[in-house]
């Protein structure tokens, strides 16, 4: 009876945890859903000629909650914009918009957000913050330059990094068609982030 009772009592928590899963779950199939779709839409796919006709869908790492991290938000105060390199040796304009702490496997890390001064000209972008980053997996399961990830202004002081949700910029796809932001340093993880998109380097030969 016993062995019923405790099993009856856990009964709400494991519903209750499956269906936190399944949402964050649900989110990734709808973000791989989208990206896929983008590049196969021949009016907004980076792809050209034989790549694009060749594009069955992205390799994306297996979905862990362990790279879904709510971070600690702080805001920069007084940002002056300034010029990101480009892959082209072009410049974009962007300002800081603060910083993200989180720990992963117990260890600390900052990443640091941007907002595009173009991009905030526009009321559909306004809320829109950029992280560029790059970790051990770039040059091996992802692309050299490293990843992007979207994110909105956070409301208050943590804001949720989903690296299941991050993809490799056009740049890694197409080279010669756009210039993509370059990683600054400050964004560079000393630990593999094997979440996101993965990337076979078939594009550049």
């Amino acid at each position: 009876m016993k062995k019923y009772i405790i099993l009856f009592l856990m009964l709400p928590f494991l519903v209750f945890s499956q269906k936190m899963v399944s949402k964050e779950v649900m989110e990734v199939k709808k973000f791989q859903e989208e990206l896929n779709a983008e590049y196969r839409n021949v009016k907004e796919t980076p792809l050209r000629g034989d790549n694009f006709t060749n594009f069955k869908g992205h390799p994306f790492f297996p979905f862990d909650l362990k790279y879904r991290v709510t971070a600690n938000f702080t805001k920069t105060k007084d940002a002056k914009p300034f010029d990101l390199p480009t892959s082209s040796g072009k410049t974009k304009s962007y300002k800081e918009y603060g910083k993200a702490t989180f720990t992963l496997d117990g260890k600390p890390y900052t990443l640091t957000l941007y907002q595009s001064l173009d991009l905030m000209k526009q009321k559909k972008y306004k809320d829109y913050l950029f992280l560029p980053f790059r970790d051990l997996t770039n040059e091996k399961e992802t692309y050299g330059g490293g990843k992007y990830m979207d994110l909105t202004i956070p409301k208050g002081n943590t804001i949720v990094l989903d690296f299941n949700k991050s993809y490799q910029p056009f740049c890694a796809y197409n080279a010669y068609d756009y210039n993509c932001p370059i990683v600054p340093e400050e964004n560079k993880l000393p630990v593999e982030i094997r979440a996101g998109v993965m990337y076979e380097d078939i594009y550049h030969h």
